[in-house]
C-alpha cells in the first residue's frame, strides 16, 4: 500500500489548495481531478494502491474540503485555470490527468488548451453533456434552496445515488463530512457553472491521448452520453466497467489503477523526469 501525504500548494493567484501525494518520487506523474462537492479524499482508495511506477496527486478543488474559498470563481473554466496553475505549483511539466465525474470537465478543457501539458487524459464516468439529464436539473433546483449549514440528509441521499453496490461504511462517512464542508453557495455556483457552460464544446479540440471509462449501471450518464465523447475525441478508447456505477472509482479501485498505470505507460514512456 502506498504511503500518502497531504500538503498545501500555493497557486500564482494566491489561492492554496491543499492536496494528497502518493506513490514513487520518480514515476509517471499521474494527477486526479475530483467532482462536485468532493475532495482529494475521493481518491484514497485509488492514492492507497499506486504501484511504484506512478506519482499521484489529487488536489483538493477551490470551495471544496479544506481549500480556499474565493468569493466567485466556480465554474469549470475557473477549476481548470487553477489546475495548470496546481501542475506549476508542485513542479509537474506534463502529467496523466484523471478526471472523475464532473472533475473531468476542468481535466478535459486543460487537455484541450494546455496539449503540451497533458500527456493523456482518463474520463471516468464523465458526462458529455449535462444539460439534457433529468437528474442535472433536478439537483440545480434542490441546490437553489440550500441554506447553511447544508443538511445531511441531502448530501447522503446524492452519495447513495452514485454507485450501484456500496462503497465501504467508512469511505462513505468520509466523504458525506468532505461534502458537508462545502458551503451552499458554492454548491449552487458550481451546479450552475456545469449547467450553462456549453460542456459539448469543451470536447472539441483534444488531441491527447483519451481513455474513457464507464459503468454500466451509471444511473446518471446513459452508453448514448459516453458515446458523444467517442464520437468526438479523435482516438479516445472505451472501456465498460460491468455492474458499476457513477462512481467506478469507489466501487473498483484496484482494476482503475491498473487501468491507469497502463495507459500511463503508453502515454509516458521511460520519462526522464517530471
Amino acid at each position: 500500500m502506498s504511503t500518502i501525504a497531504v500538503r498545501a500548494a500555493r497557486l500564482r493567484s494566491g489561492l492554496v489548495l491543499p492536496y494528497a501525494e502518493a506513490g514513487h518520487p520518480e514515476g509517471v506523474p499521474v494527477v486526479f481531478v475530483h467532482g462536485l462537492a468532493d475532495s482529494w479524499w475521493t481518491f484514497e482508495p485509488l492514492l492507497r494502491r499506486l504501484p511504484a511506477a506512478l506519482r499521484g496527486y489529487a488536489p483538493t478543488q477551490r470551495g471544496h474540503g479544506d481549500a480556499e474559498r474565493p468569493p466567485d470563481g466556480y465554474g469549470p473554466r475557473d477549476f481548470a485555470g487553477d489546475l495548470v496553475e496546481f501542475l506549476d505549483a508542485v513542479g509537474v511539466r506534463r502529467a496523466v490527468l484523471v478526471g472523475a465525474s464532473s472533475g473531468g470537465v476542468a481535466a478535459r478543457l486543460v487537455a484541450g488548451s494546455h496539449p503540451d501539458r497533458v500527456a493523456g487524459l482518463v474520463l471516468a464516468g464523465v458526462p458529455a453533456v449535462l444539460a439534457d439529464k433529468p437528474g442535472a436539473k433536478a439537483l440545480r433546483e434542490k441546490v437553489q434552496g440550500l441554506v447553511d449549514p447544508v443538511p445531511r440528509a441531502f448530501v447522503e441521499e446524492r452519495l447513495s445515488g452514485l454507485t450501484a453496490r456500496p462503497p465501504g461504511r467508512g469511505l462513505l462517512a468520509t466523504l458525506a463530512e468532505e461534502n458537508l464542508k462545502v458551503p451552499a453557495r458554492v454548491w449552487r455556483e458550481t451546479v450552475r457553472g456545469l449547467l450553462e457552460t456549453d460542456l459539448a464544446a469543451t470536447l472539441r479540440g483534444i488531441l491527447v491521448p483519451t481513455l474513457v471509462l464507464w459503468g454500466d449501471a451509471d444511473g446518471i450518464l446513459p452508453r448514448a452520453d459516453q458515446q458523444r465523447i467517442l464520437d468526438t475525441v479523435l482516438g479516445a478508447r472505451f472501456v465498460v466497467y460491468e455492474g458499476a456505477g457513477h462512481a467506478l472509482y469507489w466501487e473498483e479501485p484496484e482494476r482503475l489503477v491498473l487501468d491507469v498505470a497502463a495507459f500511463a505507460a503508453e502515454v509516458l514512456p521511460d520519462r526522464p523526469g517530471p
